[in-house]
């Protein structure tokens, strides 16, 4: 068993190499740079595309990083756009604050998500968050309301963090949480493997489970119980909404999830790929991307 202080050495040693090895990887430029959350986290900012494009901001999911969206960032479709994206706290190369309500104070997460709006000068972004990623953006929206974005698109969204929302994997979350290196590593790969119905080709997977290495522990074991006021952020969105799930996705459960998000908003518009599982910006890009493309001048042009 590690303790967990050498478990920690351990990771900070692992994101160097891991962080390398996934800049290797990257194909589009990007021009990274940093802002402050109001707790003082440093959260790192990359961009894409055309610098004076409307503006997308990309907010990944559990385990992810801003090279979740490669298949984004990496689109000709999207390339008019100015493209965003940013290692949530606790992940990437983001800040990795100790304290577990750093994680837990759902608040936060949507400060970090106003000072990366603030920070870029993004003026009416739409807001595309992934699975976790859309919860930040409902905090961000019961926190500022919608005045300061042009629309949301969530893709596989977490909506509540409910049971009647979220398969259960208690093993697979049991490991993450262990201080165990074995255990806990074996339970991000099989993390990583159930956010696809259809598995990724090897170097896309190697990525992203570099992704999840990198994340931090603390915050792994805390985001479980981040505070999320669905019925005050969606109920604030009067901005168009999509709501994107898998229709075989193993993490969260599409019906129920997208069914209460109606129930709270009832202007959202709701699409299901019927071959992808959480990540259908991954395993149905091409459909992706001209669903996003689609969507950004629909809502821009209001």
């Amino acid at each position: 068993m590690l303790s967990f202080n050498l478990f920690s050495q351990w990771r900070k040693g692992f994101a160097a190499v891991a962080l390398m090895a996934a800049s290797m990887l990257a194909q589009a430029a990007v021009d990274p740079y940093t802002v402050t959350a109001p707790d003082g986290v440093r959260i790192a900012v990359q961009e894409a595309g055309d610098p004076n494009g409307q503006p997308i901001i990309f907010i990944h999911g559990l385990l992810g990083s801003h090279l979740s969206w490669e298949k984004q960032i990496n689109s000709p479709q999207l390339q008019r756009f100015r493209l965003i994206t940013f290692d949530m706290r606790g992940h990437g190369l983001s800040g990795q604050p100790e304290r577990a309500d750093a994680y837990r104070d759902g608040r936060r997460w949507a400060d970090d998500l106003a000072a990366v709006i603030a920070g870029s000068g993004a003026r009416q972004p739409v807001l595309v968050g992934w699975s976790l990623g859309a919860a930040v953006a409902t905090n961000y929206l019961a926190a500022y309301g919608d005045e300061q974005i042009a629309g949301a698109v969530y893709v596989g969204g977490v909506i509540e963090l409910k049971p009647e929302q979220i398969v259960s994997h208690p093993r697979v979350y049991g490991g993450m949480a262990s201080p165990d290196l074995k255990t806990h590593l074996d339970a991000e790969r099989e993390f990583v493997a159930l956010c696809f119905a259809t598995q990724p080709d090897a170097r896309t997977f190697q990525r992203l489970l570099a992704n999840a290495a990198m994340a931090s522990q603390n915050m792994q074991n805390a985001v479980h119980g981040m505070s999320l006021n669905a019925p005050k952020g969606l109920g604030a969105m009067h901005k168009p909404l999509l709501l994107i799930y898998g229709a075989r996705d193993a993490l969260v459960q599409a019906e129920p999830s997208f069914n209460r998000a109606k129930a709270l908003n009832a202007n959202a518009i709701g699409k299901f790929y019927p071959d992808s599982g959480h990540s259908p910006f991954l395993e149905e890009a091409e459909r992706f991307n001209r669903d996003l493309s689609a969507f950004m001048d629909a809502a821009t042009q209001r």
